[in-house]
């Protein structure tokens, strides 16, 4: 079968709720990436033959297919198709899998695959309001499915707690590896480990003026576990916290695969290989356990051992989720996440798997490293898992 190949990756920093990013309109917010990627690579932009872009809450200003409407606000031809994908948070990393495999099976030649979320002007949960149709009361859960696994609805929040209680995670626990987080992406920030991957867009700061929006903006360099004390538990008996979990976030992020021919073609440099895609489901009531198993399933297929890959990006949606995982995988704490996670640089939903995979890329670079993995927790109990060999 043929090789897939990272060519670019990029990402917006990410903005906080109604943050320096809430004037972005989602489309024009995607469009940024996708023209930053063609000019990264120096493509011309008609030979793009086709975008993939992941967004969660397509309700509101995302609604209407805002993968094509973000190539509409872009510098890319109207000639260059695209859909918009929903795998929840791990839409984008399904992205880059769907571009991998259609420049693997040889249908295409150069895929972008991209990732947008404005957690500001389409709210998590906005297509899932409440409202009538036709009459009928809305329900995103049917009562058979309610009454099949026993619950009064799905609830990622509810799995996290899940995950703390079966792995036995203490709020010390959490917050703790919360507090990591921070200092790991404070200081990745300070030494400028996010040069590469940034696109620079302008923002708006506390009191409206125009700045250019370089930095995360969910980061607490003062992080502490004192602070982190005094944050309400979310739960009767539990350990959740909104410290413990990932930030609501605004940004755009796309990774640009292609093919051998391409690579020729077009006289493109290749960042990485792309070496494993795999997506496995599981318990859909705790739902975000499943990264673990599907780490099983993608290091078996790859051959692989833990102790192979060199970086990890665990999606940081609730602290308990890469606690469990390196638990059931046996990795090394050292290695992952290792310019800060969600919790500290923000979870723009549909955007966050290639906003990852861009960290990972540049991560292993600047490190030398040769294989990484990227996994990510997403409703319904799913989970995709994506190895790469750096090639730089």
């Amino acid at each position: 079968m043929a090789d897939a190949y990272i060519v670019a990756a990029k990402r917006t920093a990410g903005g906080r709720k109604n943050g320096a990013l809430a004037e972005w309109h989602p489309a024009n917010l995607g469009a940024q990436v996708l023209n930053a990627i063609v000019k990264e690579t120096g493509i011309d932009p008609a030979a793009v033959e086709d975008v993939i872009m992941g967004c969660v809450t397509q309700a509101g200003e995302q609604a209407g297919q805002v993968g094509r409407t973000a190539v509409m606000a872009s510098d890319l031809p109207d000639s260059v198709p695209a859909v918009t994908i929903d795998r929840q948070c791990g839409s984008s990393q399904q992205s880059i899998q769907f571009a991998a495999q259609a420049v693997m099976s040889g249908t295409q030649d150069v895929v972008i695959a991209a990732g947008v979320e404005s957690m500001s002007r389409a709210p998590m949960g906005l297509n899932f309001q409440a409202g009538k149709v036709m009459d009928i009361p809305t329900d995103p859960t049917p009562k058979n499915l309610k009454e099949k696994y026993g619950i009064r609805g799905f609830s990622q929040f509810a799995g996290a707690e899940m995950i703390a209680k079966k792995h036995g995670h203490t709020k010390e626990m959490l917050d703790e590896f919360s507090v990591e987080s921070h200092k790991r992406a404070a200081a990745a920030t300070q030494a400028g480990a996010f040069k590469d991957e940034l696109v620079v867009i302008e923002g708006r700061d506390g009191e409206g003026n125009k700045v250019m929006h370089d930095k995360d903006e969910g980061i607490r360099y003062d992080a502490s576990m004192e602070g982190m004390a005094k944050l309400k538990i979310l739960m009767e008996d539990g350990v959740m916290t909104a410290a413990n979990a990932s930030q609501i976030c605004d940004g755009s992020s796309a990774v640009m695969v292609v093919s051998e021919k391409a690579l020729k073609e077009h006289g493109l440099t290749p960042l990485a290989r792309i070496h494993n895609l795999t997506v496995t489901a599981g318990d859909p009531v705790i739902m975000l356990e499943e990264p673990l198993f599907a780490t099983d399933r993608a290091l078996q297929r790859a051959g692989m051992k833990i102790s192979e890959i060199d970086l990890y990006e665990v999606n940081e949606a609730f602290a308990p989720v890469p606690l469990a995982w390196l638990k059931h995988v046996g990795a090394d704490p050292s290695k992952i996440n290792v310019n800060g996670g969600a919790i500290a640089l923000g979870h723009p939903l549909g955007a966050s798997g290639t906003k990852l995979m861009a960290t990972l890329v540049h991560a292993l670079r600047a490190r030398n490293g040769k294989y990484g993995l990227q996994t990510m927790c997403e409703g319904g109990g799913v989970a995709n898992v994506t190895i790469i060999e750096n090639l730089a």
